[in-house]
């Protein structure tokens, strides 16, 4: 009785110990339903990176931050490095352009995998809604330029009140307010 007691004493310890793992319980304080997730955004974060790269003429790129912070578990954290200046920082202190451009190459990044990963499945439509007016001249021109090459196949909508777009965008339907209420003006 011994001897078998302490087989399922160890049998129980290895369980134990790989559940503890899965659940965080681990130098990393990651659990395994994050550690799947963190896989995943790797996979977006090489496809977001493409984007980013045309959007900032090179500068930034995105990565998963490994930083464990004390009061809560990492995994998912994303951090971006600025090519210029050759350092890390947390991606939360990206300017209001720069934060645009690293959003919207994360919305294209999934896209892609999504596209990929459900093989047969295609997004046709992609719709963008504000933040272009945080961009300056040069940097609008970056998004848009990366926008009309992969609109190939696809229909992207921008909505938004930039003027400098009804210039670049052939076909648009612009909302027009009044006192007597919106019309809609469709240009093509």
């Amino acid at each position: 009785a011994e001897a078998e007691l302490a087989r399922h004493r160890e049998a129980h310890a290895t369980v134990h110990r790989l559940c503890k793992a899965a659940r965080g319980d681990n130098p990393y304080r990651l659990p395994f339903e994050r550690y799947v997730l963190a896989s995943f955004l790797d996979d977006v974060l090489v496809r977001a990176n493409l984007r980013l790269h045309k959007m900032t003429g090179g500068r930034f790129s995105l990565h998963r931050s490994d930083t464990i912070d004390g009061r809560r578990r990492g995994g998912l954290d994303l951090a971006v490095e600025d090519l210029h200046t050759g350092t890390r920082r947390r991606a939360a202190t990206l300017s209001g352009g720069e934060g645009f451009q690293a959003a919207l190459s994360l919305a294209l990044g999934l896209s892609d995998t999504v596209q990929a990963r459900c093989g047969g499945v295609h997004m046709d439509s992609l719709f963008i809604d504000e933040g272009f007016g945080s961009l300056g001249e040069e940097d609008l021109d970056r998004v848009l330029t990366t926008l009309e090459e992969m609109g190939a196949g696809r229909m992207i909508g921008l909505i938004s009140h930039v003027r400098e777009l009804r210039d670049r965008i052939p076909t648009r339907i612009e909302v027009h307010k009044s006192p007597a209420g919106s019309r809609i003006e469709v240009t093509a």
